[in-house]
């Protein structure tokens, strides 16, 4: 019998900074009441210099790992799902491997805007489930205030920073990831991108002269486009898992707009109150947005061992899905395990040996290559 892909170890990475909607209305022709009319919006959060997509993960990944009671070098796979990447090549979740350590993982990066973190935790339950790896790390990250252009009204209000952060696990009781839903139609490409940057539109001083950097919406479309979707791919998921809509306990959406929430609400026939909503605090964090709101459902008690849920997203591609979880936390004992800025250091450390040996490497062997190699 394949063996179950269960959520285990779960955290969050909020930058501290803080910017309201009165903030905002003094950037651009807005107001508080206008933006909480219409996306339900109070304030978001946005990364200092010293804070980048990489290191919201990294801090995000020790908390989760700490939960479950697993060290960085038990891990089989990292996938971070990210908008917002550290680079376009090296993978951000080669940096979080390296920054926290785990000598023994693989990584990679996992590209499906704000539907990216059910695509990455689909990714990851079916390596588990196919006997391949037994702990998976998968981190949303985002530090979307990079590329938001803060004299553009209709982007400027949404987006916020963050990382949240799971950890799967393989274990032969049942349960965890029970089924996904995954869906794209590349029609919509137009509808939310950021254009330049790319192989299509490389770098330029005419794309930095003509914004082409920052995101890009057609937010009547994508509104329109997200309230048919989030009902559809909650129903498609619970019904690959065999499970009615009404023993769901939780759905968990991807944080964008209340007035999408509400809609994908009554799309469902659902109450309000089994939906788990913080857009209010933190805008549409994109990938990061599922994590984040499991973990302050998890710390207001509204999450329990033995619930099912349901996370349901949508974003650029366009993309959607689903994913239905019966949520079980740590399997594991408790054990000592160093605490997170233990590894911090000794990641460095090992980091700093490595770069050496490659650099004597490079002295010894460099004479033996042609030029360029």
């Amino acid at each position: 019998m394949s063996p179950y892909a269960h959520i285990t170890g779960w955290g969050t990475s909020i930058p501290e900074k803080v910017v309201t909607n009165e903030e905002i209305a003094k950037m651009v022709d807005t107001t508080d009441d206008w933006i909480r009319e219409r996306t339900g919006i109070r304030e978001r959060r946005v990364a200092s210099r010293d804070e980048t997509t990489a290191s919201l993960a990294t801090d995000a990944a020790l908390k989760a790992l700490e939960v479950a009671n697993l060290r960085p070098e038990d891990l089989d796979l990292i996938i971070v799902s990210s908008s917002s990447p550290e680079y376009i090549f090296p993978a951000t979740a080669c940096l979080v491997q390296d920054r926290i350590g785990a000598s023994k993982a693989g990584a990679f990066d996992l590209l499906a805007a704000c539907t990216g973190f059910i695509y990455a935790l689909n990714v990851g339950a079916q390596t588990i489930r196919s006997g391949m790896n037994k702990n998976v790390l998968v981190i949303g990250s985002e530090t979307l205030s990079r590329f938001t252009n803060w004299k553009d009204r209709g982007t400027c209000i949404l987006f916020g920073d963050g990382a949240g952060a799971f950890v799967l696990q393989a274990s032969e009781e049942p349960g965890g990831v029970l089924s996904s839903v995954l869906r794209s139609d590349g029609s919509g490409e137009n509808l939310l991108s950021i254009p330049a940057g790319g192989s299509f539109m490389p770098a330029s001083s005419e794309t930095v002269k003509d914004g082409h950097h920052y995101i890009q919406m057609n937010g009547r479309e994508v509104f329109r486009f997200a309230t048919r979707v989030m009902a559809q791919a909650t129903r498609e998921a619970a019904e690959a898992a065999q499970v009615p809509l009404e023993e769901i306990q939780l759905i968990i959406p991807h944080q964008a707009n209340r007035r999408i929430i509400e809609a994908a609400a009554r799309g469902l026939d659902i109450s309000l109150d089994r939906f788990i909503i913080n857009v209010e605090h933190y805008g549409n964090t994109s990938t990061a947005s599922i994590p984040i709101a499991t973990c302050e459902a998890i710390d207001q008690g509204r999450l329990k061992s033995g619930d099912r849920i349901v996370f349901v997203g949508f974003g650029a591609g366009l993309t959607w899905g689903a994913s239905v979880v019966q949520w079980s936390g740590p399997i594991l004992p408790k054990r000592r395990i160093p605490p997170p800025f233990s590894y911090r250091i000794w990641a460095r450390i090992r980091s700093l040996l490595l770069r050496l040996v490659r650099r004597m490497e490079g002295l010894i062997w460099g004479s033996h290559y042609p030029d360029g190699w």
